[in-house]
C-alpha cells in the first residue's frame, strides 16, 4: 500500500513523526523551508503540518491539490482560511490540549506577578534600592477573576485558580450552559460589573479583532489587572496604556501584542510608552510553549490524527 506523504514546514517534536509513520505515513520533515518553496512542492501532499509562521490561504489550498488534512502545532487556526478548507473537504487538527496546561500556569504566574510587584521589586533591590511601602501588593483571596472565552485555555486558567479563594466567572458568545466547579457562566454585563481580574483566552476572529479598546475598558467598573495570553490583536496596546494612565488598569500582562518581533514592535507609535511602564509584564508570546507542550502537542496531534477516516 502507498505511504501518504506529509509535509512539515515548522519544527515539531520527533514523537509525531514516530507514531505518523507508525500509521503509515510518510513524512517530509523540512522546519526550514521557506513558503514560497513550499508552494511549489505542496501538491504531493495529503497532509500539512504547520505552526505560526505558515499562512495556509485560499491560494495555497488551490496549489494543495492532494491535501486531506492540515495539523496545527497549537491552539489557534487564525493562519489558516478554515472555510475554504472546509469546502475543499480537508480535515483540520489543532492541538489545544496540549498546551492548556502551559497557558494556565503562565496566566497565573503573570497575574501574581503583577498583583506583587515583583519585577519591579527584584530591579530595584538589584540597584540597591529598597522600597517595602511602594511594593505593597495585592492578594487574590477574595477577588474576582473574569474570563472571557471558555475553551480549553479558559477553563485551564480557572482550574489553576481553584486554590487561591477566588471567585471565578465566565463568558463565551458561543457556549452556554458551561458552569463547572471551577467557573460559573455569566452574562458580560456581569464580567464588566464584578472583574477584579480579567483574561482573554479567545481565538482571532473577525469579532474579536480589536475587541479590547477604549470604549470596551470604559465600561469596566472598579481597577482591575488585565491579561491576554490569546492573540495580541484582540487587544489594542494603546487603550491598555490609556486605560493605566486613567487608573482604570492597575496592571497589564501581556504575553502577545497586535505586532510581534523585532524590529517591526520597535517602530509602533506605542512601543516606547509600553516600554517605559512600570505597570505592564510582557512576555515573547510564550504562554503556550513550554518544553512539556512542545512534547505534548505532538502527542495530540498524531492521536487525532489516528482518529481521522481518510
Amino acid at each position: 500500500m502507498k505511504k501518504k506523504n506529509i509535509l512539515i514546514v515548522d519544527d515539531i517534536h520527533p514523537v509525531f513523526i514516530e507514531q505518523a509513520e507508525a500509521l503509515g505515513y510518510h513524512c517530509d520533515y523540512q522546519p526550514t523551508i521557506k513558503p514560497e518553496q513550499a508552494y511549489e512542492i505542496i501538491g504531493d501532499y495529503e497532509g500539512l503540518v504547520i505552526r505560526s509562521k505558515f499562512l495556509v490561504n485560499k491560494n495555497v489550498l488551490d496549489l494543495a491539490k492532494n491535501l486531506r488534512f492540515i495539523c496545527r502545532a497549537g491552539a489557534g487556526m487564525d493562519n489558516i482560511d478554515e472555510g475554504y478548507a472546509k469546502e475543499k473537504g480537508i480535515a483540520l487538527i489543532n492541538a489545544p490540549e496540549g498546551n492548556m496546561d502551559a497557558v494556565g500556569e503562565h496566566a497565573v504566574g503573570m497575574l501574581l506577578n503583577l498583583m506583587n510587584n515583583i519585577n519591579r521589586a527584584d530591579a530595584e533591590v538589584r540597584n540597591g534600592i529598597w522600597k517595602r511601602e511602594a511594593n505593597r501588593g495585592y492578594e487574590l483571596k477574595g477577588k474576582t477573576v473574569g474570563i472571557i472565552g471558555y475553551g480549553f485555555m479558559g477553563h485551564s486558567f480557572a482550574k489553576k485558580l481553584s486554590g487561591f479563594g477566588v471567585s471565578v466567572i465566565a463568558y463565551d458568545k458561543y457556549k452556554t450552559g458551561f458552569s463547572d466547579q471551577y467557573a460559573r457562566e455569566v452574562s458580560m454585563e456581569e464580567i464588566v460589573k464584578h472583574s477584579d481580574v480579567i483574561s482573554f483566552h479567545v481565538p482571532l476572529t473577525s469579532e474579536t479583532n480589536g475587541l479590547v479598546d477604549d470604549e470596551y475598558l470604559f465600561h469596566f467598573k472598579k481597577p482591575i489587572f488585565l491579561l491576554n495570553t490569546s492573540r495580541g490583536k484582540v487587544v489594542k496596546t494603546q487603550a491598555v496604556l490609556n486605560a493605566i494612565k486613567q487608573g482604570k488598569i492597575l496592571g497589564a500582562g501581556l504575553d502577545v501584542l497586535e505586532v510581534e518581533k523585532f524590529p517591526a514592535l520597535g517602530e509602533q507609535a506605542w512601543f516606547e510608552e509600553l516600554r517605559q511602564s512600570g505597570k505592564v509584564l510582557l512576555t515573547p508570546h510564550v504562554a503556550g510553549w513550554t518544553f512539556d507542550s512542545y512534547r505534548r502537542i505532538s502527542e495530540v496531534m498524531a492521536e487525532k490524527l489516528s482518529k481521522l477516516a481518510l
